[in-house]
């Protein structure tokens, strides 16, 4: 079955590139179009989407609201940012609000067809490291470990899977997280499942977001 898109962007000739990259992928099916965040959430009530392509400077809603809405929906779609500049607030703001990654609006098509198909099947497209330099970046965005409380379904995993949550979120792929605990890939892999089925997280790009936001890791990457 082929993957549904919804493309949302307010630039016309945006949506008919993408459009034009993604008709021509015989697993790939745009069947929605939205000229901002209001029009996206409007079709998603009648319209079966896959993946979302969600620009975030537009008119009346802008992506990172209309993306937390979209999420916050049962079963949502997944949601990838398009931005217009690396490391900006605006990804920064997206990740937080549950997409499962963002990509900059000039990405080489193989790339953007890749992450399309990487989200569909469940993974992040954005590197956990690229997603500590977002928020080694815009930490003070963040609140503060000593005013917040720690998210207490941490207290659920195990010790074990605590230490890993600690090493996807500083950015470690499965394989260096096994060579670093001495496990088997396969067993990181399941780890990394119970951990986000555990904290009701999408992917590991929001263990990294959470990770920052309870204080267990701190801008530069430590453990806090």
């Amino acid at each position: 079955m082929a993957i549904r898109v919804m493309l949302v962007d307010d630039q016309v000739l945006l949506r008919t590139g993408f459009r034009m990259v993604l008709a021509a992928q015989p697993d790939m099916e745009v069947v929605a179009e939205a000229g901002d965040g209001a029009e996206a959430i409007e079709i998603l009530r009648s319209t079966a989407v896959d993946v979302v392509l969600m620009d975030v400077r537009m008119p009346r809603l802008d992506g990172v609201e209309a993306t937390r809405r979209i999420c916050a929906q049962p079963n949502p779609p997944k949601v990838l940012i398009l931005t217009t500049f690396d490391l900006d607030e605006y990804a920064f703001s997206g990740l937080k609000a549950g997409a499962s990654g963002f990509m900059l609006k000039d990405v080489p098509p193989a790339e953007l067809l890749s992450a399309i198909r990487s989200v569909h099947s469940g993974d992040a497209v954005v590197a956990p490291s690229t997603t500590r330099r977002l928020l080694d970046r815009f930490s003070p965005m963040l609140p503060s470990s000593e005013k917040e409380p720690k998210n207490k379904h941490i207290e659920k995993l195990t010790e074990r899977e605590r230490e890993v949550m600690l090493l996807v979120a500083q950015g470690l792929s499965n394989g260096e997280i096994a060579s670093c605990l001495v496990l088997s890939e396969a067993t990181v892999k399941t780890h990394v499942g119970r951990i986000l089925t555990k904290l009701s997280l999408r992917d590991r790009v929001q263990v990294v977001v959470l990770a920052y936001e309870t204080g267990l890791v701190r801008a530069g990457g430590g453990a806090g």
